[in-house]
């Protein structure tokens, strides 16, 4: 704040010595008047007013919200240009970047022939996703997913599948809708399937619209043809879909054959545990073959998951990432979002995050 000088009392003090200037004692007098003169100027010296320069460790001034100039504009939404979506002026050119916060998600554009092609990148974060939503529709939690089941109450798995022996426990599930069979694979306690799920329903699509991806890959379906939106075989997860909230019963059957469920996310972490963590998980999970490779990232598929690299089926119709990703749906909702897990080509991690429910995924059923 500003000193300011009392005028008042230095004119008094002024008047008081001006009349008897002319005495004998001027001389003393004109002194004492240059002192206080000199003291004048030297209390406005000291002035420590807000407008002097702010030196370079100073923090800036900040405006009273009281003041009709004060009012603070927040800041525009900023992204990081690594989890930026950028997309041509063509659908048939566009690409996504999906990006999860440890690992960087490549994707591929529909124009392209080669699924193998790093022309196109598909970009996911856990704050930010690209979908057309509004971003204030939905807030995902960086931690979301990350949080691991207690090895304390989880069984844990040996590794039972190398190279040039198989020593996994498998099984069959038949389903009874249309007559096919899919190879089954203990895991720590539980049972899970080990193909891709190839029920044709409404909703959900083979990789390019070609059956033979579906015949290897399995079906990509919407979140909403996966819960069995539409009540078909259960109740448990009717009414939830890409623009619904839904608090759907556990376990949530969905699309799955009669006996098995979609996964939730306490189940896609057990089944981390199992295998010896979240961070190797993706290592163990993957097949030997339809990934793409990299030279610091192997693929074991040590406990007989064989988890193929289906790609997927993005909201504006076309399809990518076949290569590079392995998605699967779960049935934990979250928000206008559902929680899914993912393996990516070039680490070995599993990453358990949230995505727009309209994507189309893979499907893995584990039993009840």
């Amino acid at each position: 704040m500003k000193k300011f000088l009392d005028l008042s009392s230095w004119r008094t003090a002024l008047g008081n010595l001006l009349p008897s200037a002319h005495g004998h004692q001027g001389g003393s007098r004109k002194a004492a008047i240059g002192s206080m003169l000199i003291m004048a100027f030297a209390v406005v010296g000291c002035d420590d007013s807000s407008s002097a320069s702010a030196g370079p460790n100073d923090e800036p001034g900040v405006e009273s919200s009281s003041s009709s100039s004060g009012k603070v504009t927040e800041p525009a939404e900023v992204t990081s240009s690594s989890s930026e979506k950028a997309k041509s002026s063509s659908s048939d050119t566009q690409s996504e970047v999906k990006q999860s916060s440890s690992s960087e998600k490549t994707g591929k554009s529909s124009s392209s022939t080669d699924d193998a092609s790093s022309s196109s990148v598909k970009l996911r974060s856990s704050s930010s996703v690209g979908t057309p939503e509004s971003s204030s529709s939905e807030i995902s939690s960086s931690s979301a997913g990350k949080i691991e089941s207690s090895s304390s109450s989880v069984a844990l798995a040996t590794p039972c599948k190398t190279e040039t022996e198989d020593n996994c426990e498998y099984g069959t599930v038949l389903d009874d809708r249309d007559g096919q069979t899919y190879k089954t694979v203990k895991i720590g306690d539980q049972w899970w399937m080990a193909e891709n799920l190839n029920y044709k329903t409404d909703n959900s699509f083979c990789y390019k619209d070609s059956a033979e991806y579906c015949e290897k890959y399995g079906r990509l379906y919407t979140w909403a043809a996966a819960m069995d939106s539409a009540g078909t075989w259960s109740t448990n997860g009717k009414g939830c879909g890409y623009g619904k909230r839904c608090s759907p019963t556990y376990p949530v059957r969905g699309v799955c054959p009669e006996g098995w469920h979609l996964p939730t996310q306490t189940e896609w972490n057990t089944l981390f545990t199992a295998i010896g963590g979240q961070s190797t998980a993706g290592q163990m999970l993957k097949a030997a073959s339809s990934w793409l490779a990299f030279s610091s990232s192997t693929n074991e598929n040590a406990f007989g998951f064989s988890a193929l690299s289906a790609g997927n089926k993005y909201y504006y119709g076309s399809y990518g990432n076949k290569g590079y990703d392995a998605n699967f749906w779960g049935s934990t909702e979250f928000g206008s979002h559902a929680h899914y897990m993912y393996l990516r080509f070039n680490n070995d991690n599993a990453h358990l995050e949230d995505y727009a429910k309209y994507y189309c995924f893979s499907v893995r059923c584990v039993k009840d």
